[in-house]
């Protein structure tokens, strides 16, 4: 295949833009290199061989789409929070099954930023094969990353254990889906998009209407299988031993949930559930899911805690909140972040990007609404698509303010450590959201695991301030600029972990 395939000059794109250009702008696209600085984020889109997405000159070198970076960074802190401070402050913590709170826009700012770092990876495609096998590769890795930092390999925090039994591992999780994300994502910017000259809000449409129609299909093929699919009565292994109950039902052995309907939402007989438990099993799906903080599954509603007397008996049951059927949903909003991206490489003005992107998330968000009201329930462990247009809207939204902040206003100043984070995101994450840095140096301790510098510190706060949960979240607000201020160093020392 011709290294040309679907390549056209800068200059004749330059002789006929979608929106008139001002003047001193950034250049089209603004982000090869950009994406090479940042290819750290969780997604680690680094910035192709040249033989591949070809960089594109500019008057100004050094122009960066920054605010990109602080989404990012933002996404990594709030991660970070929710996890560590979610425990103290249960409202910020998932939402146990219907409903959408703080934690529960994590996922989909990973996945909107990934869609939005594509379009700049892939602005030039001279080479259609090569490019796909590096998507392949990419993906591969990024998967197999996932599974041994959310498998069960480690242990995380307060466990100075490690090793999986591979009957039990997980195979989904986190990074997992955006690389299944990033994957179908890149794949349609490669092969989907039409090789016109964006000259009109028409020809826009033309050159990316086949990537929206796989959106679209996306939706009707997850709404269709939810809605539809049969989900008989089934039987899961209970716990041997059960630490938080000691409800007689709760006996080890097999266990058996009662459905038999059509199209249910509710924890225990849904479509998404159904599918993990087909094609993955029982043993590999999360062991520890966010209804068990439900009113039928816990005393300290909306936190963990004992079972209720006469609780159901699928409150011990597995469920994976990244699970495949769910992951078709979670892709469609890294089809909304290529949307934006698309307006950043095809429109010139500050006031008209940010006019699009507002009009465009407003509408989004409101539909997520409307859907709720209309009995398509917030839920993210089933990704539902009210839940995706919600935070759909919501990323664009966030990602409009930050861009008007940090490119247009160019206020850098206050958001410089989540611009760091944000630039070495992959790395953070792993040490940090995955625990691998705690666990580290608990294992220095004294006389036993629990003296250790980590504990030491939480609790230290913990008595100053008289208070467990507000020295809680003191301690993760220090984690979070400690990370910031690690990334800022890896960036002054031209660090970036890539895959």
């Amino acid at each position: 295949m011709e290294s040309s395939v679907g390549v056209r000059t800068e200059v004749e794109e330059e002789r006929k833009p979608l929106l008139q250009q001002q003047q001193n702008s950034y250049r089209n696209s603004n982000e090869p290199e950009e994406e090479d600085n940042s290819s750290s984020s969780l997604i680690t889109i680094e910035q192709p061989e040249e033989e591949i997405v070809k960089p594109i000159i500019s008057n100004d070198q050094n122009q960066r789409l920054v605010s990109l970076d602080v989404f990012r960074g933002l996404t990594i802190a709030l991660m970070i929070l929710v996890d560590d401070a979610g425990g103290a402050f249960p409202s910020i913590n998932h939402s146990p099954w219907f409903g959408v709170t703080l934690a529960d826009f994590v996922m989909p700012f990973f996945l909107f930023g990934v869609g939005v770092s594509i379009t700049f990876v892939f602005k030039r495609i001279p080479n259609k094969k090569t490019a796909t096998e590096k998507v392949i590769t990419r993906t591969i890795k990024l998967f197999l990353l996932g599974l041994v930092l959310q498998g069960g390999y480690f242990h995380g925090r307060n466990h100075l254990t490690y090793g999986v039994d591979i009957e039990r591992i997980r195979w989904l999780g986190v990074l997992q889906r955006i690389a299944i994300g990033y994957f179908v994502a890149a794949i349609s910017e490669i092969w989907l998009v039409g090789n016109g000259l964006v000259d009109s809000a028409l020809s826009f449409v033309k050159k990316y209407i086949i990537q929206w129609m796989l959106a679209v299909l996306l939706c009707s093929l997850y709404v269709g299988l939810l809605c539809g699919l049969y989900v008989p009565d089934w039987e899961f292994k209970s716990p041997s031993t059960n630490s938080n109950s000691s409800v007689a039902n709760y006996s080890s052995g097999n266990q058996m949930v009662n459905c038999n309907v059509r199209g249910s939402l509710e924890p225990p007989c849904n479509a998404v559930g159904l599918i993990d438990r087909i094609l993955l099993g029982e043993k590999h799906l999360y062991q520890r899911p966010v209804y068990r903080r439900t009113k039928e599954c816990s005393l300290n509603s909306p936190d963990y805690g004992s079972l209720p007397p006469n609780s159901p008996g699928w409150c011990l049951a597995p469920f994976d909140p990244e699970g495949i059927l769910s992951s078709l949903m979670a892709a469609v909003t890294c089809f909304v972040g290529l949307y934006y991206g698309h307006i950043i490489v095809h429109v010139k003005n500050h006031t008209q990007r940010m006019l699009f992107w507002s009009a465009s998330s407003l509408p989004i968000l409101l539909t997520g609404y409307v859907m709720d009201v209309l009995g398509m329930p917030v839920s993210k462990p089933l990704y539902t698509l009210s839940y995706m247009c919600i935070t759909s809207g919501a990323s664009g939204l966030i990602l409009t303010m930050i861009y008007y902040i940090v490119d247009v206003k160019k206020y850098r100043r206050p958001t410089l450590l989540l611009q760091w984070m944000g630039m070495n995101a992959l790395i953070v994450y792993a040490l940090a959201a995955c625990e691998l840095f705690p666990a580290l140096i608990q294992g220095l301790y004294w006389r036993s695991p629990e003296n250790n510098l980590v504990n030491g510190t939480e609790s230290l706060l913990q008595m100053v301030f008289q208070s467990k949960r507000w020295g809680t979240l003191v301690f993760v607000l220090v984690e979070i600029v400690f990370w910031c201020l690690f990334a800022g160093y890896l960036h002054l020392r031209g660090i970036y972990v890539k895959l």
